[in-house]
Formats: structure tokens, sequence, C-alpha cells
């Protein structure tokens, strides 16, 4: 009898428990099924990220190679064109070394190792003992340029001849096949930012072949195991073997994750990360879920027993609020195999006119009147009971999308979604609705800012080919008038008249060639932030003047009638005298070019208010060919021309009124203008400009003479022959006693020789074989003599920008000269550091 009762009673408490138990096994598949979740997730989230990254390096290092084969293709096409212009060996040598420098200067010393194969022989660089034993002919760069026919080619990595180590070439043949240029890429000098990458990953750059070119890796292994080890990973990569599952076991054991990209090339971008790395917050959940289980047994026991006591409705809404939650206003259970509905939360509209259950097509058709009406169609076959059924059959188990509702008078945008959670009704989803009107005009919004920054950027990169493409044009035709210029001087050289004549137009093309690269170059400071203005005193009407005088003789040699209104009261004024005549120039200039003979180009000048800062307004009028409504609009946008109402080529790079905005903009100016087609232009500048302090009456001084480059004794360092030439004849024509050093080194040898004093100034050039100017700058200014520290020394330079003119200082140097020598600026600037004689 008692073993009677024992046994009722355990089955009275299984009776009991059997819910809780069930509802504890619910939870246990949940937190398994969770676990194995987030495990897959933190997979996903380490693929792509490592797989992200790999693609990054990928393409910053195909940049690289794009820079290697577009200087390569540089090189061979000019080295080609002079060979077509029968220069001597000479010439094509010091082009090379010229070009080999530059490559230098470009990529970085010692970056590549540049060479050409031309008639049989070898130049390069640096010279190499065996080059004239070396079977280049044999060499896979060569045999693989000759095979691109005229592309690039690059090399998977091999052992170089000449040093021993891995590089990776890259190669051009001629295109008649005379010749091959060839860059020798060093991977020790390749630098990858690897700073998202842990010390337990691992980073490889290989060839095709799975050679190693670079690596970042915390592994200890010989270079030879770490080959093979690459070399195996790339077959498995190569067979697809990590497609599916993309984990190894490395040469520890160890178990890492696998990412990689494949490059244009066929190169390989690989990284590894430790499955332990990925996958080791997962393990810490393990003793807390543990507990969770326990404290939840206990709970849901509780909560299983006082759910015996609900009524059924009050527990199956319960369950939708707890998946849904309180977002929605609106929520249904649909039932897709009965096709019947149960109302939880309604919309007013709806409640109005269907009961809280019944047939799902009432609440269909009652949902699709006010959905606007094109999506009505959409609407009611995607929501249909047939379309749920294909949705759960595939484990769809959120779906849905965004409509226009109509709201009383108003339409609004609405999200739609069926729910699908196998564990709460197996043949029932939730239709759940919920407003995002201003979700989705933020998305509108966003999406509108991002197809306009994309037309912006497709007009500034049509805007910039189209200013490449005229900048050649512009750029080839005063070098075309140049040489043209100089062969005609040659044949009539006994012919005094017609060589003055062409030496005008050498001149003449020569200064608009330096126009359009001073145009360039002040384009490039104003993007990078390096103009600087000064605020000084200087006269308002002496400033005009000598902006107006230097475009009199143009107008009278062009048939044009230049006129000028200067109406002022103040004209001591503080600012940029400078920049004011660069904003007149501009105006000027480009009223003279699209006004023809006989025209009129007219500028004003007014004080528009008095007091210690007033505004002056300069207008430049014309009466030329004027400008279209649509170029109107872009005028001062960089690159932009027109060309619509003129037979001719427009000359210039069309960045003088971008330029010239921009300096208007600097100063807090305004600029506008007026204009229509034939009927001339007008270009309004606005400036607030300081008074200045009148200047005293000087007393009467004997007057100065005038400064003479006669007698001074200048040492010379250019490595440029020409230059050397021209500028010692220059010079020697003045009366200047030139001494001449061909490098950096020769001119600290060449004043470290002299007398003290024996120099009264040094012209240094900046780029120079052994010892730039900025070395050889130093090294005169750490001799132990009395000069040393005192003689003036002038960076004489091409290099123009500001960073440049800082080096110079920071070199020891007093000024800066910029080529093609202006002789007169070079004398205001002697006379300046010179002490008065």
């Amino acid at each position: 009898m008692e073993r009677a009762k024992k046994r009722a009673g355990w089955r009275q408490l299984l009776a009991h428990m059997r819910l809780p138990l069930c509802m504890f096994a619910a939870l246990a598949v949940l937190a398994a099924a969770g676990i194995l979740l987030l495990r897959s997730t933190l997979l996903r989230n380490a693929r792509e990220a490592a797989t992200a990254f790999s693609r990054s390096c990928a393409a910053e290092e195909q940049g690289n190679l794009n820079v290697y084969e577009t200087l390569l293709t540089f090189g061979t096409s000019a080295l080609e064109k002079r060979l077509e212009d029968g220069e001597s060996r000479e010439e094509i040598l010091a082009f090379l070394d010229m070009y080999f420098q530059r490559v230098d200067t470009v990529l970085g010393d010692g970056v590549v190792d540049p060479y050409v194969v031309l008639d049989g022989e070898i130049l390069s660089a640096q010279p190499w003992e065996g080059d004239a034993s070396y079977d280049y002919a044999a060499a896979p760069w060569y045999t693989q340029a000759l095979a691109a026919g005229g592309q690039v080619a690059f090399t998977q990595v091999y052992t170089d001849a000449v040093y021993n180590r891995p590089v990776v070439t890259a190669a051009q043949s001629f295109e008649d096949g005379a010749g091959v240029m060839a860059f020798d890429i060093l991977p020790e000098h390749l630098r990858f930012d690897t700073a998202d990458l842990t010390e337990e990953d691992s980073f490889f750059l290989c060839d095709g072949s799975g050679t190693l070119i670079y690596q970042e890796t915390g592994v200890e292994l010989s270079r030879e195991e770490l080959q093979d080890y690459l070399t195996w990973l790339v077959g498995q990569i190569q067979s697809g073997a990590l497609d599916e599952d993309p984990v190894i076991r490395d040469l520890n054991g160890q178990a890492r994750g696998i990412y990689y990209t494949r490059m244009d090339n066929g190169w390989y971008c690989i990284v590894t990360v430790p499955y332990a790395r990925i996958l080791g917050g997962l393990r810490g959940l393990i003793w807390p879920l543990l507990l969770m289980f326990g404290v939840s047994f206990l709970v849901v026991t509780a909560l299983a027993l006082r759910e015996q006591r609900l009524n059924r409705r009050a527990r199956r809404a319960d369950e939708t609020v707890q998946v849904l939650g309180n977002t929605y206003y609106a929520l249904y259970r649909v039932d897709y195999e009965r096709e019947t509905y149960e109302m939880i939360k309604g919309s007013d509209y709806v409640r109005d006119r269907i009961p809280p259950a019944g047939p799902y097509a009432a609440l269909l058709r009652t949902a699709g009147e006010v959905v606007e009406a094109e999506a009505f169609r959409d609407f009611t076959e995607s929501f249909s009971c047939e379309n749920i059924r294909q949705l759960v059959r595939r484990r769809v188990r959120d779906f849905g999308g965004e409509f226009l509702r109509r709201f009383g008078e108003e339409y609004r945008w609405v999200s739609v979604r069926i729910l699908f959670d196998a564990s709460l009704a197996p043949e029932e989803v939730v239709l759940c609705f919920r407003e995002v009107e201003g979700e989705k005009q933020r998305q509108l919004q966003e999406r509108k800012l991002l197809e306009e920054s994309l037309q912006l950027a497709r007009q500034n990169e049509a805007s910039k080919q189209a200013f490449f493409r005229s900048m050649s044009h512009d750029m080839r035709t005063p070098l075309n008038a140049i040489l043209g210029s100089s062969e005609l001087a040659r044949r009539h050289l006994g012919e005094p008249g017609k060589l003055g004549a062409y030496l005008d137009r050498v001149d003449s093309s020569g200064r608009y060639l330096l126009g359009l690269i001073n145009d360039i170059l002040e384009m490039a400071r104003m993007e990078h932030g390096q103009l600087h203005l000064e605020h000084r005193q200087f006269d308002l009407r002496a400033c005009v003047e000598e902006c107006v005088a230097s475009f009199r003789v143009q107008a009278e040699r062009e048939g044009k009638t230049l006129k000028e209104d200067f109406q002022a009261g103040t004209t001591s004024l503080l600012g940029d005298a400078f920049r004011i005549q660069q904003i007149l120039n501009n105006l000027l200039s480009n009223a003279f070019k699209f006004t023809p003979a006989g025209g009129t180009i007219t500028l004003s000048v007014r004080q528009l208010d008095g007091g210690d800062y007033a505004k002056y307004q300069f207008t430049v009028a014309d009466t030329g060919i004027g400008m279209s409504p649509e170029f109107l609009e872009r005028v001062f946008e960089p690159y932009a021309r027109e060309l619509r109402f003129s037979d001719r080529q427009a000359s210039g790079t069309g960045l003088g009124m971008s330029i010239t905005k921009s300096l208007v903009a600097q100063m807090d100016g305004e600029i506008h203008v007026e204009s229509a087609p034939g009927q001339g232009s007008a270009f309004t500048v606005v400036l607030p400009l300081a008074a200045g302090q009148e200047a005293p009456a000087a007393p009467d001084r004997p007057e100065r003479p005038p400064f003479s480059l006669k007698g001074l004794r200048l040492l010379l360092a250019e490595d440029n022959e020409i230059n050397m030439e021209i500028t010692t004849e220059l010079l020697s024509a003045q009366g200047v006693q030139v001494t001449q050093a061909w490098d950096g080194a020769e001119a600290v040898e060449r004043f470290q020789a002299a007398e003290p004093f024996s120099f009264d100034a040094v012209l240094m050039d900046m780029q120079m074989p052994r010892l730039d100017g900025c070395g050889a700058a130093r090294a005169i200014r750490a001799l132990n003599r009395p000069d040393a520290k005192s003689t003036p020394i002038l960076a004489v330079t091409a290099n123009a920008f500001a960073e440049d003119v800082s080096a110079t200082a920071a070199a020891g140097m007093d000024a800066h000269i910029s080529k093609p020598i202006d002789f007169d600026a070079l004398a205001r600037t002697l006379e300046r550091l010179l002490p008065p004689v």
C-alpha cells in the first residue's frame, strides 16, 4: 500500500512538472540555438572584417602597381619619341638619367630599380658589373614584356641576379620590339597599415604561385617553413577547398580562419585569424548560461503554474506582444492554413470595419483600401495566404516592405512585416504594421544627397578630364611654336630680321607656357590651403596703374581700346597689392582674350564708402563675345571653358576665374558677373580694404644709382648643361664673374677652396646628383670660415611650391628664385641681400 502511494505521488508530481520541463527544454534548445547563432555571427563578423582588410590592402597595392605602370608607360613613350626623333646616345643617356631621378623622386629612393635594354645594352640607374654578360633575353621579365605586345607585364616573384634577393619586375617593350624598359620592385619597401590586426593575426602578400612578397605575422617560423606553408595555403585556396569552410590548422596545430582577396594581376592578400581569438568570448558564456538555466528552471516552473490559471487568449496575446513589442500600431495573428485572422491590436480604420476575428480575405481587403493605388496589387499578392505558405516552406522568418498609406487626407510611409516563429505556432504568422514616415523621409533625403554627391563627383571628374585634354593641347601649342621657331632660327642665322622675329615667338610662347604652369601651381596651392595673404601698406592708384600699363601695349598691338576710370578718395591702403593685381590681371586677360579687334575693355575703380575700413569696387567690362546662360552658372568652376560662341579654341588652363574667385573669397570680398551672348561681359569685384597711413613728405635725398650686377662674383651650382650655359652667358653679359659647379658637392668644394669673401653670393639649384641644393647649403653654412654664415645663398629652382620655399629657408638659404630665372627679380633680390657699395 505504501509503495502504491509513493508511485501515485511521483505520477502526480510528474504531471505537474510536465509543462515546466517542456518549457525548460524549449529554453535549452533556444539557448543552444543562440550559442550556435552567436558563434556563426562571430565567425561571419571576423570573416567580413578580415576580408575587408585584405581588400583594402589589395586596393592599396593595386594602386601602387598602377603608379608603376603609369610611370613605366610614360618613360617608354618618351624614350620611343626621342629615338624616333634621332637623338644622340648622349641625349638619350641624359634623358634616362633625368627620368630615373624623377622616378626616385615620385616613388622614393630605392623603391624601384629602373633600367632599359636598348640596342643589346642594359642602361641602368645603378649599373652592375655583370650587365655585359647578363643574358637578359632569357630573363622572364624580358620575354613577358615582348609577349605582352606593348602592354606592361608584371612577373611573379623571382630571385634577382644582381642582388640575389626576391624582386618583382614590371616591364614594357617598345612598339617595334627594339627595346624594353623595366622596374625591379623591391618587396622590402612595401608598407601596409596593419593597425587593425592583433599580434595573433597574420597578413601575407604573395604572387599567384604562392611565393611570399610581404608578411606581418607573429608565428615564429623560418622563411623556408613559412614559404612552404604559404605555397600549400595558396594551393588550398586555388583548389576551392576553403570556399565553404575557410579554416585550416597552421604549423603549430592552431585552428585559423583564412580570408583572402585575389588581385587583378593574380596576387593574393591573405589574412589568418586564430579561431581561439574569434570565439574566445563565447567560452565565458557557458557557466553563466548554466546558472541562467538553473534560475530559468525555477522561474519557468513558477510561470508555468501561473500560466495554467490564465485563459488561452490572454496567453496568446502576451506571446505576441513578447515577440513584437509595442512599436506597431496594428498586430494580427494569421492562420494561413485556415485562412483566418485574429486582431491583437488594430488601427481605428480597421476596427470600425471588421470584427476582432474572421476570414483573412476581409482583413486583406480592408487594409488594401488605404494602400496607395500603385502599391495595391503588390500588397495583395505579397501578403496573400498562398504567398505566406511559400515563405514558411522556405523558412523565411521575416518578410515585408514599405508603402504609402492614407491617414485621413494625407499619405504617410508604413512598414508591413510578416514574422514567423515555429516555436509559437507552426501554422501561424504575425502580421504587423508600423509607421515609418520619419525614417523613410531621412532615407529618401540621404539617398538624394548621395545621388547629388555622385552627380557632382561625375561632373568634377568630367571637368578634370576636359581640363587635362585641353591642357595637353595648350601646352603642346606653345612648345610646338618654341621648337618650330628655334628650328627656323637655325636656318636663318645670317638674317637678323627673321632671326629676331623667331626669337620673339620663342619668348612669347615661353611666357605663355610659364603662365599656364603658374595657373596650375596657384590652383594646387589653393587646394592645399597654402596661400597666404600679405597685409602691407600700398597705394591703390599705383597698384592699378602698374597692372594696366602692361595691357596698354597689348591693346595697341591688337587694335582694341582700353579705358580706365579711377574714382577713389583714399588710396593709401593696407592689404595684398600683389593679389589685387593678380585678380585684375586675370579679369583683364580674360576680357582681352574674348574681345575681337575694334572692341573696348573698360576698368573702373570706385570707393563705395568711407571710414577706416572701406569697400572698393573693381569692374572689368568688355564688348566681346559674351557667355551663354548655361556657362554663366559655372564660369567660376575649375577647368570650365566657353567655346560655344567662337570658332577658335580657348587657350589657358580654365583655372583663371576659379583662382580669382578663391582670392576674392579669401580677402572677404564678393564677385559676380553679368553677360549675354554677343553683348560682352562685366565682372565686378568688391573688396573691403583698411585705410593706411599717408606717407609723409620725404626730404630731398641724393638719387641712388640703379643697382647693377656688374663686377659681382657668383658661384653657380647647376647640373643641367643647357641651364648652366644660358645662365652663365646671361650673367657674364651683365659683367658678372661666374664660377661653375656641376653638383652640390662640387659647389661646397669650390666655396671651401676659395679665399674668404671670394664670392658675393651663391646661386644654388635644388635637385642635383651627389648632394642636393639644401644639403649643399647646410654644408656651406657649417664651414669654419668667416664668410660661411654671411654669404647670401639663393635657391634657383623649378620647385615653386610653399613647402619648397620653406625647405630652402630651413637649409639656411636667404631667398628663393623660381625657374625660369627672371633676371630683374634676381637683381632686386641681390640688391636687398648685398650690403650697399
